[in-house]
């Protein structure tokens, strides 16, 4: 009667550990899709989205139109051979009221991996970014090293007068970035 008795605990202990351990695991999972929020919201911002687009054409300014001069992405996402993006695109923005923003090599992605996000929620955005076969061959830490260090995207916080920053600071959108790869790269719904 005691072995019974004993074996039934020792099955009681395991069972409330084992939902235990399913509840921390949810619960880690939730808050890693949590902290990928700020991440989209600078993602999906004009400074970002503009180029990350799914078709041949660039969009410019907060709402998103087609580019005027009918730029395109071309074969390198750097343009064509007649209107390149370092025509009007130079190594800084310029500081001059909306005249072309700048940062070393503008371009678009390339055509292979355009990382198109654009309307997507964030959830497709979120698999969309960490897809291999979508980002360049990216892990997220390499991501997070693009993000952190690459002209381009540092380029997003300094567009030039008359453009709105992202919703984040640049720190505060790679410490969001660093600590969703910290809690699993999880991505939400």
């Amino acid at each position: 009667m005691r072995a019974l008795l004993l074996a039934g605990i020792v099955a009681v202990v395991i069972a409330y550990a084992a939902v235990q351990s399913v509840r921390a695991a949810e619960q880690q999972r939730q808050r890693a899709a949590r902290a990928f929020e700020p991440i989209a919201t600078v993602l999906s911002s004009a400074r970002c989205a503009n180029c990350h687009i799914s078709g041949a054409a660039p969009l410019q300014g907060d709402d998103g139109r087609p580019h005027t001069m009918l730029v395109r992405r071309g074969l390198d996402g750097r343009g064509t051979p007649v209107m390149r993006c370092t025509n009007c695109h130079q190594d800084v923005s310029a500081p001059v009221l909306h005249a072309p923003p700048g940062a070393p090599d503008w371009r678009l992605p390339p055509p292979s991996t355009p990382m198109a996000w654009k309307g997507l929620s964030v959830g497709d955005l979120c698999r969309r970014l960490i897809d291999p076969s979508q980002n360049g061959n990216r892990r997220a830490q390499d991501l997070l090293e693009h993000l952190r260090h690459d002209p381009l995207v540092l380029s997003g916080w300094s567009p030039g007068p008359g453009r709105t920053l992202p919703p984040v600071s640049h720190d505060a959108f790679v410490k969001a970035f660093a600590t969703w790869i910290d809690l699993g790269a999880v991505c939400p719904e």
